[in-house]
């Protein structure tokens, strides 16, 4: 057998392709060759720069994942764009802060709503379209550390990355046999707008540099390589794992 991470031909979708770790996702892809479908809820000029420098197609579907009605569209776009979508990267997310005991009922549904139920749903929609041609695909969900830990003051991050990382365990066991590989990237303390209150409290930022054993803060093209990894043929007897990319930080 030739092991290769070449993903010329493929058709990948990455939700929160605007900014911090979907663009460096996005842009990962395109190294390796896949035509990039980008979405977000802003424009995202500057990924379709990065993507397009590698001589690859790219799409862009403005679109706000807090509700389900954009999921149709992106996956009827995408189709129409590549052919068929071979690639799902499950990456739009948010994050609330407040302590639990005066967390609303506000913050905890508008990060269910996009970080679980949105993630559920568009790979409920890409895998449908996967079987119905039965040939395949791969399906990545960004989890987090949160999927392993319990944090502080993000009650509704944390149950839905841990429920993120039980979905995709739930999800290769259904699919698996039918030729989809559904896994799931957990970053650590990475520079993105998540963390910008995290990295801007000397305190904090300090107690977290000093847990990371790399010794610094990951950037979002840090997280490329599993991502090609995970979605290319290398990785086709991979299914249901959740891998940590965090500079070593579940190790300490």
């Amino acid at each position: 057998m030739t092991i290769t991470f070449d993903l010329t031909g493929k058709t990948a979708i990455v939700t929160g392709a605007n900014t911090g770790l979907g663009q460096g996702i996005a842009t990962a892809l395109a190294q390796a060759g896949a035509s990039i479908v980008a979405v977000g809820r802003s424009p995202m000029e500057e990924t379709e720069r990065r993507c397009r420098a590698f001589g690859v197609d790219f799409h862009s579907v403005q679109a706000d994942l807090s509700t389900l009605e954009p999921i149709e569209r992106i996956v009827s776009e995408a189709a129409e764009f590549g052919g068929r979508v071979d690639i799902l990267v499950n990456n739009a997310g948010i994050i609330r802060r407040a302590d639990a005991i005066a967390f609303t009922e506000r913050d905890w549904d508008d990060v269910m709503n996009v970080n679980l139920k949105s993630t559920f749903f568009l790979s409920q929609a890409v895998a449908r379209t996967m079987l119905a041609d039965e040939a395949g695909g791969k399906i990545i969900n960004i989890a987090s550390l949160l999927s392993f830990q319990g944090g502080i003051r993000i009650p509704s991050y944390t149950a839905s990355k841990s429920g993120l990382a039980g979905l995709t365990r739930l999800l290769a066991c259904e699919w698996a046999a039918k030729g989809i590989n559904v896994n799931a990237i957990a970053p650590g303390y990475f520079v993105t707008n998540n963390t910008e209150a995290l990295r801007n409290d000397p305190k904090r930022s300090s107690e977290i540099l000093g847990r990371i054993p790399a010794g610094r803060w990951g950037e979002p093209d840090d997280l490329g390589g599993a991502a090609v990894f995970l979605a290319s043929p290398a990785a086709n007897y991979i299914h249901g794992i959740v891998l940590p990319v965090d500079g070593g930080w579940l190790a300490r």
